[in-house]
């Protein structure tokens, strides 16, 4: 895996260039180090970085309490994730009218890229030193196996923090995934720059997108239940996945659209829009029943709902979206990723390639859940597998 995730990216960035953009023929050529290796590069990698740690210690609207720790102790967490992605945008919005170049930043992803992978490797190898001199009750579930590439890679420290900066929340929502929603922007903006304006596929896949990201960081404190924050340690996996993989393969359709343009009508625009509004009609509905319950189970919107005890004293929900299967957010993340692809028609695989690695991930993701919760909730897990059949696509799986 840490080979094959970053040749993954630098294959997806190759071939969506390419003349074919087939995703599973072989890349057009390799790139030597000359093309690789760029010093603005990673000048403007460690701005972007530095930008948003500034604006992640700006004073916070609200600052919450993690779960309890095995120490019995909880973190706080600044929640100005969705403050940073407005900030963001006045500065890049400024830099534009004060003639900031951001249709040249496509030019620039495959160095770009090659800077953060980079920075990712030293960035885990500190995490991993650093946890090594971390106590016991700091380190994560499964990261700390005895085997240090196994280890390095999972990430053994759960919450490796430099004072109260938090180095796992802030990478989970704010570099990369802020830098998504721009790298998307940028291409946009070269496409305008090629064709005078930016078709509608395009528009659709930035707008979809922002509505996602934009999402994300407004209920950013429903991250701190997520296995991200509560089960797994901060290695490789994360590190690379929210500082590089995320931006730099969650932008593939706008990529492509670019460098392939995709005739879009109406029609089908309103359609897929139809079927992004029924993903996020779920997601949404799916996870704010979720949190609203954890939060306070009296709150008339879920105080109806019927429930399973446990031998822990909370409740498990067995109506309302999760009645219907057992991971309704996920269904309507699929949905939502569904959407994002189709503005760049059927005729190639390579759009689609986020729908596919999402799913596997859900799959995965999902029987690591029903681990968990088989062992946290016993008994009541199993009547709850019974009551609710379906795990995440009603009648089908």
């Amino acid at each position: 895996m840490l080979v094959l995730l970053p040749a993954t990216v630098f294959h997806l960035l190759l071939v969506a260039r390419s003349g074919p953009a087939r995703l599973l023929a072989p890349p057009p050529y390799l790139p030597g180090l000359e093309e690789l290796w760029s010093p603005p590069a990673l000048l403007l990698l460690f701005i972007w970085l530095g930008l948003q740690v500034a604006l992640y210690l700006l004073p916070a609207r609200k600052v919450a309490e993690g779960l309890e720790l095995k120490d019995k102790s909880r973190l706080r967490y600044p929640i100005n994730g969705f403050q940073a992605l407005v900030l963001t945008a006045l500065l890049v919005g400024l830099g534009l009218l004060a003639g900031l170049p951001l249709g040249a930043l496509p030019g620039m992803l495959l160095p770009l890229a090659f800077a953060t992978t980079v920075t990712s490797f030293i960035f885990s190898f500190l995490l991993y030193a650093k946890a090594l001199v971390a106590p016991a009750s700091a380190l994560a579930p499964g990261g700390n196996s005895g085997n240090p590439l196994y280890d390095f890679f999972l990430g053994r420290e759960l919450n490796p923090r430099l004072g109260s900066f938090d180095f796992k929340y802030f990478c989970e929502l704010r570099p990369g995934l802020i830098g998504w929603v721009f790298i998307n922007l940028a291409l946009l903006m070269q496409e305008v720059e090629l064709r005078g304006s930016p078709s509608l596929a395009m528009c659709l896949v930035n707008g979809f997108q922002l509505l996602y990201v934009g999402d994300a960081l407004w209920y950013e404190e429903s991250v701190l239940t997520t296995m991200d924050i509560i089960h797994d340690g901060f290695g490789f996996m994360l590190a690379f996945g929210d500082l590089a993989w995320v931006p730099f393969t969650y932008s593939l359709q706008a990529q492509f659209l670019l460098y392939h343009p995709q005739p879009l009508g109406l029609p089908m625009a309103l359609l897929i829009c139809l079927i992004k509004v029924i993903g996020y009609y779920i997601f949404r509905g799916a996870n704010s029943q979720k949190n609203t319950f954890r939060k306070n189970p009296s709150d008339p919107s879920v105080a109806g709902l019927e429930t399973i005890p446990t031998a822990t004293g909370r409740q498990l929900l067995v109506s309302g979206w999760w009645g219907m299967v057992r991971h309704p957010n996920y269904l309507g993340d699929l949905i939502m990723a569904l959407a994002w692809s189709l503005p760049c028609g059927v005729s190639h695989l390579l759009p689609y390639f986020y729908l596919f690695y999402f799913t596997a991930l859900l799959v995965h993701r999902e029987a690591r859940d029903e681990q968990q919760c088989l062992h946290k909730y016993g008994h009541a897990w199993q009547e709850y597998c019974k009551r609710v059949p379906y795990r995440i696509i009603p009648y089908v799986y």
